[in-house]
């Protein structure tokens, strides 16, 4: 009876190893799988971009308008006097559609065109429906007055949810943010404005400024941010030719 005892105990604890090793490689199975899940989710759900993960020295200066016609066309002057070629403009299409001159001027100049809605308003506060509507008469009006569909998108206020960046990819659309704010929109002096983007600027930045008459010191200070940055050895570019073949850097959303 004692050497059945030995034989039953030896035996329970192979059974035990057996099992154990079937729950670990059952666990890790079920963690890989989970894993993955989340991986997966996360690189389907659309998300908006700040920047982009690059070591060559390219930066993307980008330029809101909603509202004035005094402040756009010196900054156009500006650019084509640095001979900067390269940059982005956000356009509200209520503006657009008052000033096709200057729209057109922009086109002309070679300037990328990106949509910044219709309502200047949080669109993260409307429903569905009201989302692809502004979206949408947006994209119309900027499309007929350019002749190019826009496919990049800042959305009023910089706001928006999950909601917003899954409406707006349904419609072709890419939502910009930025990663250095000039804060020129709180007019908060030349040299202010001219410190807050040097001191964050880096290879693959999005640069935030804006066109609109509100702001009275960005073409002031512009000619002192194209020169130093250039002198540091930057390029400037569009905002697709900095996310083309290139590592986005996005937010989560909640």
């Amino acid at each position: 009876m004692k050497f059945m005892f030995v034989l039953s105990a030896q035996r329970l604890k192979q059974v035990l190893i057996i099992l154990t090793a079937l729950l670990m490689a059952a666990g890790i199975a079920y963690a890989e799988r989970d894993a993955i899940t989340v991986i997966s989710d996360s690189s389907k759900a659309p998300q908006a971009i700040y920047k982009v993960d690059t070591k060559e020295k390219k930066i993307a200066l980008t330029f809101d308008i909603s509202w004035g016609e005094t402040r756009a066309v010196p900054i156009l002057d500006i650019l084509k006097e640095k001979k900067v070629n390269k940059a982005t403009f956000f356009l509200s299409s209520p503006w657009s559609q008052r000033h096709p001159e200057i729209v057109k001027r922009i086109v002309d100049d070679g300037f990328e065109i990106g949509s910044h809605g219709h309502k200047h308003d949080y669109y993260s506060k409307y429903t569905d429906e009201e989302i692809r509507a502004q979206i949408g008469r947006a994209h119309t009006i900027l499309t007929e007055l350019t002749g190019k569909k826009p496919k990049l998108i800042r959305m009023p206020n910089g706001d928006f949810d999950k909601r917003v960046l899954r409406i707006a990819d349904e419609m072709g659309y890419t939502v910009i943010q930025w990663d250095t704010d000039s804060k020129d929109w709180i007019n908060p002096g030349v040299d202010t404005i001219v410190n807050n983007v040097l001191s964050k600027a880096h290879p693959g930045d999005i640069v935030l400024l804006h066109a609109s008459d509100s702001c009275k010191q960005t073409h002031l200070a512009l000619p002192q941010i194209i020169d130093k940055l250039r002198a540091d050895g930057y390029e400037f570019v569009t905002v697709s030719e900095l996310i083309a073949g290139s590592q986005v850097q996005s937010q989560e959303v909640k």
